[in-house]
Protein backbone atom coordinates (compact mmCIF):
# COMPACT_ATOMS: atom_id res chain seq x y z
CA UNK A 1 0.00 0.00 0.00
CA UNK A 2 1.43 3.39 -1.04
CA UNK A 3 0.41 6.99 -0.46
CA UNK A 4 1.89 10.38 -1.34
CA UNK A 5 -0.33 12.68 0.71
CA UNK A 6 0.94 13.96 4.08
CA UNK A 7 0.04 12.03 7.20
CA UNK A 8 -2.71 13.36 9.46
CA UNK A 9 -2.29 12.87 13.21
CA UNK A 10 -6.07 12.91 13.65
CA UNK A 11 -6.20 9.52 11.89
CA UNK A 12 -4.09 7.82 14.55
CA UNK A 13 -5.73 5.55 17.07
CA UNK A 14 -5.23 6.53 20.70
CA UNK A 15 -2.70 3.79 21.42
CA UNK A 16 -0.70 4.79 18.35
CA UNK A 17 -0.70 8.48 19.24
CA UNK A 18 0.61 7.57 22.68
CA UNK A 19 3.74 6.12 21.06
CA UNK A 20 4.79 9.52 19.72
CA UNK A 21 5.65 11.24 22.98
CA UNK A 22 7.10 14.67 22.13
CA UNK A 23 7.85 13.90 18.50
CA UNK A 24 8.40 16.85 16.17
CA UNK A 25 5.65 17.62 13.62
CA UNK A 26 7.55 16.02 10.72
CA UNK A 27 7.91 12.77 12.65
CA UNK A 28 4.21 12.87 13.59
CA UNK A 29 3.19 13.24 9.93
CA UNK A 30 5.48 10.38 8.85
CA UNK A 31 4.27 8.13 11.65
CA UNK A 32 0.63 8.88 10.85
CA UNK A 33 1.13 8.23 7.14
CA UNK A 34 2.76 4.90 7.91
CA UNK A 35 -0.11 3.83 10.16
CA UNK A 36 -2.70 4.82 7.56
CA UNK A 37 -0.88 2.77 4.91
CA UNK A 38 -0.59 -0.18 7.27
CA UNK A 39 -4.25 -0.01 8.21
CA UNK A 40 -5.24 -0.05 4.53
CA UNK A 41 -3.03 -3.08 3.97
CA UNK A 42 -4.46 -4.90 7.00
CA UNK A 43 -7.97 -4.20 5.78
CA UNK A 44 -7.32 -6.55 2.87
CA UNK A 45 -7.02 -9.33 5.43
CA UNK A 46 -10.25 -8.31 7.14
CA UNK A 47 -8.48 -6.60 10.04
CA UNK A 48 -10.06 -3.28 11.01
CA UNK A 49 -8.91 -0.61 13.46
CA UNK A 50 -5.87 -2.47 14.73
CA UNK A 51 -3.61 -0.18 16.78
CA UNK A 52 -0.13 -0.63 15.33
CA UNK A 53 2.05 0.37 18.28
CA UNK A 54 5.83 0.15 18.50
CA UNK A 55 8.05 -2.40 20.22
CA UNK A 56 11.05 -1.89 22.44
CA UNK A 57 13.22 -1.19 19.39
CA UNK A 58 10.65 1.09 17.74
CA UNK A 59 9.56 -1.63 15.32
CA UNK A 60 5.87 -1.92 14.36
CA UNK A 61 4.03 -4.65 16.29
CA UNK A 62 1.78 -6.40 13.77
CA UNK A 63 -1.28 -8.51 14.62
CA UNK A 64 -0.58 -12.11 15.63
CA UNK A 65 -0.18 -14.24 12.52
CA UNK A 66 1.01 -11.42 10.28
CA UNK A 67 4.30 -9.81 9.29
CA UNK A 68 4.82 -6.45 7.68
CA UNK A 69 7.00 -3.43 7.07
CA UNK A 70 6.60 0.34 6.79
CA UNK A 71 8.78 2.91 5.06
CA UNK A 72 8.63 6.62 4.33
CA UNK A 73 10.67 9.48 2.98
CA UNK A 74 9.76 13.01 1.90
CA UNK A 75 6.92 12.65 -0.59
CA UNK A 76 5.95 9.00 -0.25
CA UNK A 77 5.02 6.36 2.33
CA UNK A 78 4.35 2.63 1.89
CA UNK A 79 3.43 -0.45 3.92
CA UNK A 80 3.22 -4.17 3.17
CA UNK A 81 1.58 -6.98 5.15
CA UNK A 82 1.54 -10.76 4.64
CA UNK A 83 0.41 -13.95 6.32
CA UNK A 84 3.10 -15.24 8.69
CA UNK A 85 2.34 -18.77 7.51
CA UNK A 86 3.80 -17.78 4.13
CA UNK A 87 6.57 -15.40 5.14
CA UNK A 88 8.91 -15.17 8.11
CA UNK A 89 9.66 -11.52 7.49
CA UNK A 90 9.08 -8.58 5.16
CA UNK A 91 11.18 -5.50 4.63
CA UNK A 92 10.67 -2.45 2.41
CA UNK A 93 12.49 0.84 2.08
CA UNK A 94 12.07 3.96 -0.05
CA UNK A 95 14.65 6.70 -0.48
CA UNK A 96 14.89 9.80 -2.60
CA UNK A 97 16.82 9.04 -5.76
CA UNK A 98 20.44 10.16 -5.52
CA UNK A 99 20.32 10.56 -1.75
CA UNK A 100 23.53 8.61 -1.05
CA UNK A 101 26.46 10.69 -2.27
CA UNK A 102 30.13 9.64 -2.19
CA UNK A 103 30.68 11.25 1.22
CA UNK A 104 28.34 8.59 2.70
CA UNK A 105 29.82 5.55 1.00
CA UNK A 106 32.46 4.72 3.64
CA UNK A 107 29.80 4.44 6.36
CA UNK A 108 27.19 2.60 4.25
CA UNK A 109 29.13 0.50 1.75
CA UNK A 110 31.57 -2.35 2.27
CA UNK A 111 34.92 -1.92 0.44
CA UNK A 112 33.83 -4.37 -2.29
CA UNK A 113 30.73 -2.24 -2.89
CA UNK A 114 32.75 0.98 -3.13
CA UNK A 115 35.01 -0.58 -5.76
CA UNK A 116 31.93 -1.71 -7.69
CA UNK A 117 30.38 1.78 -7.53
CA UNK A 118 33.57 3.38 -8.78
CA UNK A 119 33.31 1.20 -11.89
CA UNK A 120 30.15 3.04 -12.96
CA UNK A 121 30.68 6.71 -12.08
CA UNK A 122 27.73 8.02 -14.12
CA UNK A 123 25.27 5.90 -12.11
CA UNK A 124 27.19 5.53 -8.88
CA UNK A 125 25.02 7.79 -6.72
CA UNK A 126 21.80 6.08 -7.79
CA UNK A 127 23.34 2.64 -7.33
CA UNK A 128 24.63 3.61 -3.88
CA UNK A 129 21.08 4.61 -2.98
CA UNK A 130 19.88 1.19 -4.15
CA UNK A 131 22.50 -0.44 -1.92
CA UNK A 132 21.36 1.62 1.06
CA UNK A 133 17.67 0.87 0.46
CA UNK A 134 18.37 -2.84 -0.07
CA UNK A 135 20.27 -3.07 3.22
CA UNK A 136 17.49 -1.27 5.05
CA UNK A 137 14.90 -3.65 3.56
CA UNK A 138 16.98 -6.67 4.60
CA UNK A 139 17.50 -5.36 8.13
CA UNK A 140 13.76 -4.73 8.54
CA UNK A 141 12.90 -8.21 7.25
CA UNK A 142 15.27 -10.08 9.55
CA UNK A 143 15.08 -8.04 12.75
CA UNK A 144 11.63 -9.08 14.07
CA UNK A 145 12.55 -12.68 13.29
CA UNK A 146 16.03 -12.85 14.86
CA UNK A 147 16.30 -9.65 16.97
CA UNK A 148 19.84 -9.21 15.66
CA UNK A 149 21.19 -5.69 15.29
CA UNK A 150 23.19 -5.35 12.09
CA UNK A 151 25.57 -2.75 10.73
CA UNK A 152 25.93 -1.64 7.12
CA UNK A 153 29.26 -3.44 6.76
CA UNK A 154 27.81 -6.80 7.86
CA UNK A 155 26.44 -7.54 4.39
CA UNK A 156 27.18 -6.68 0.77
CA UNK A 157 24.57 -6.05 -1.91
CA UNK A 158 25.11 -7.60 -5.32
CA UNK A 159 23.26 -6.10 -8.30
CA UNK A 160 23.65 -8.14 -11.50
CA UNK A 161 22.88 -5.33 -13.96
CA UNK A 162 24.22 -1.93 -13.02
CA UNK A 163 22.40 -0.31 -15.97
CA UNK A 164 18.91 -1.54 -15.06
CA UNK A 165 16.40 0.73 -13.32
CA UNK A 166 14.65 -2.31 -11.84
CA UNK A 167 15.69 -5.82 -11.01
CA UNK A 168 16.93 -8.22 -8.37
CA UNK A 169 19.59 -7.75 -5.72
CA UNK A 170 21.27 -10.33 -3.52
CA UNK A 171 22.28 -9.88 0.12
CA UNK A 172 25.54 -11.65 0.87
CA UNK A 173 26.75 -11.85 4.49
CA UNK A 174 30.23 -10.62 5.35
CA UNK A 175 30.08 -12.27 8.77
CA UNK A 176 27.95 -15.03 10.33
CA UNK A 177 24.32 -13.91 10.69
CA UNK A 178 21.66 -15.38 12.95
CA UNK A 179 19.10 -15.43 10.14
CA UNK A 180 21.16 -18.19 8.51
CA UNK A 181 19.88 -20.50 11.28
CA UNK A 182 16.36 -20.14 9.85
CA UNK A 183 16.79 -19.80 6.07
CA UNK A 184 19.52 -20.47 3.51
CA UNK A 185 21.70 -17.53 2.52
CA UNK A 186 22.18 -15.50 0.38
CA UNK A 187 18.73 -13.88 0.21
CA UNK A 188 17.33 -11.99 -2.75
CA UNK A 189 15.12 -8.94 -3.06
CA UNK A 190 13.86 -6.51 -5.70
CA UNK A 191 14.53 -2.84 -6.39
CA UNK A 192 13.16 -0.12 -8.65
CA UNK A 193 14.11 3.45 -9.51
CA UNK A 194 11.47 5.82 -10.79
CA UNK A 195 9.81 9.21 -10.41
CA UNK A 196 12.57 10.44 -8.15
CA UNK A 197 12.54 7.54 -5.70
CA UNK A 198 14.38 4.27 -5.07
CA UNK A 199 12.32 1.35 -3.77
CA UNK A 200 13.68 -1.90 -2.35
CA UNK A 201 11.87 -4.87 -0.89
CA UNK A 202 12.58 -8.31 0.50
CA UNK A 203 10.37 -11.21 1.59
CA UNK A 204 11.85 -14.02 3.67
CA UNK A 205 9.75 -17.04 2.76
CA UNK A 206 9.10 -19.91 5.14
CA UNK A 207 11.60 -22.74 4.52
CA UNK A 208 8.96 -25.06 3.03
CA UNK A 209 8.00 -22.43 0.46
CA UNK A 210 11.62 -21.84 -0.49
CA UNK A 211 12.07 -25.56 -1.12
CA UNK A 212 9.04 -25.63 -3.44
CA UNK A 213 10.06 -22.57 -5.44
Amino acid sequence: MRMTEPGDASQLLAAEAACLGRAVPKRVREFAAGRVCARRALRRFGIEDFALIVGADREPLWPAGYVGSITHTDGVCAAVVADAARFLGLGIDVEQQGAVGPHLWPSICAPVEVVWLEGSPERAVDLATVIFAAKEAFYKAQFPLMRERLHFHDVAIRIPDRDADAGQFTVEPLRPLKVADRVPLPLAGRYRLGQGFVYAGMAISTPCRREKS
